[in-house]
């Protein structure tokens, strides 16, 4: 179905898209967009300070990646071997989690259209809400905390351990089944969940796990590039999704400088 040229909605026939029992929400190009180098700083300033050499991101995908498969990548075009960096990988990553903390004051953001009056409405309709991304868990729950967006996750799924975004995926669903077994008192192995991204890799990851994915074309890539991948809903802003549901969106992006940290 679609609403206007502008937005865009594909639903998947028969697919109950807010009937979900958890959504795993991805953050940047989702919920939110920064217009700062905080986080990118970070990779520069991480590998220079632990490993005393500099990091060239031309080239690396960022989108959809992880932060440990962002270095990994970055390491294997600069044609570095993993013998060389692997050892360095925790102490680079916690030197970008300082590096964060420390600039989180100057971090600018804006909320995505519609991201506040979905997780309104899902947790109106008794979903249990979670953050599945690509960032490290301290520096995800920064951007979360900043946006005033916190009171409305119960866990997140962070990519510490995983490189690989379908292994991040795979510990959050774990997460949302234990959480959703705990508050119902029975098993939760086949508890539906969702996940919601703006990038290709959000869609394959959730299939490489059996879940559903709600694309948001947010980020970088277009409703078109994101429907080649096939997800069960596909939409140009979150917003539109919920106005050609029936469900009224709030209007505006709130903002860093007009949103109280």
């Amino acid at each position: 179905m679609s609403t206007t040229a502008e937005a865009r909605v594909y639903v998947e026939e028969g697919f109950r898209w807010d009937e979900q029992r958890a959504y795993l929400f991805d953050i940047d190009g989702t919920l939110m967009r920064h217009r700062d180098r905080v986080h990118v700083d970070a990779f520069f300033k991480g590998v220079r300070d632990v490993m005393g050499r500099e990091l060239v991101l031309d080239g690396v995908v960022l989108s959809g990646n992880t932060d440990p498969g962002i270095l990994r990548d970055a390491f294997a075009l600069a044609s570095v071997e993993d013998s060389v960096w692997r050892p360095h990988r925790e102490a680079v990553l916690k030197a970008m989690r300082m590096h964060v903390a420390e600039r989180r004051a100057e971090m600018l953001w804006s909320i995505m259209p519609g991201a506040e009056a979905m997780l309104e409405h899902l947790e109106h309709k008794g979903a249990l809400l979670g953050v599945a991304t690509g960032n490290l868990e301290e520096i995800g729950w920064i951007k979360i905390e900043n946006a005033g967006l916190r009171r409305w996750f119960r866990f997140g799924g962070f990519c510490d351990r995983f490189e690989a975004r379908q292994d991040m995926i795979a510990h959050a669903a774990e997460q949302a089944r234990a959480m959703l077994g705990s508050m119902s008192g029975t098993g939760a192995a086949n508890a539906t969940l969702c996940v919601i991204g703006d990038t290709p890799r959000d869609i394959e990851a959730a299939r490489a796990n059996g879940l559903s994915t709600i694309a948001v074309a947010t980020g970088r890539y277009s409703f078109e590039q994101l429907m080649e991948h096939r997800p069960e809903v596909c939409t140009t802003t979150l917003e539109a999704l919920l106005e050609a549901s029936g469900v009224t969106a709030k209007t505006g992006a709130v903002t860093a400088e007009s949103h109280a940290w």
